[in-house]
């Protein structure tokens, strides 16, 4: 969990590249470099520019580190309640 953690908040530190929030072009490489195999659309800069604009609570034009989390926090989500789809279609089919 910690690695999880550290990695959150080191890549989202490494995609700024020193300043405080994430521009257009820093979260369009953050999206395609790093969330690909868990996204859909990343080589879509409409769609990812359609996602900032969502995230972009402040409408600053820029996603800070909580609007980041929102999105980690999304993707969390999501993917957990695949897999336990996954779980339970699994678990029925085994049933009698």
């Amino acid at each position: 969990m910690e690695g999880a953690i550290k990695t959150i908040v080191t890549t989202f530190l490494s995609s700024t590249r020193g300043k405080e929030n994430l521009d257009s072009k820093g979260f369009q490489k953050l999206v395609t470099n790093h969330l690909g195999g868990i996204m859909e659309d990343t080589n879509s800069s409409s769609a990812i520019r359609e996602m900032q604009q969502g995230l972009d609570d402040n409408k600053d034009g820029k996603v800070s580190f909580q609007e980041y989390l929102t999105l980690i926090g999304y993707l969390a989500n999501s993917y957990s309640e695949r897999e336990c789809s996954k779980n339970k279609s699994g678990a029925n089919a085994e049933a009698p």
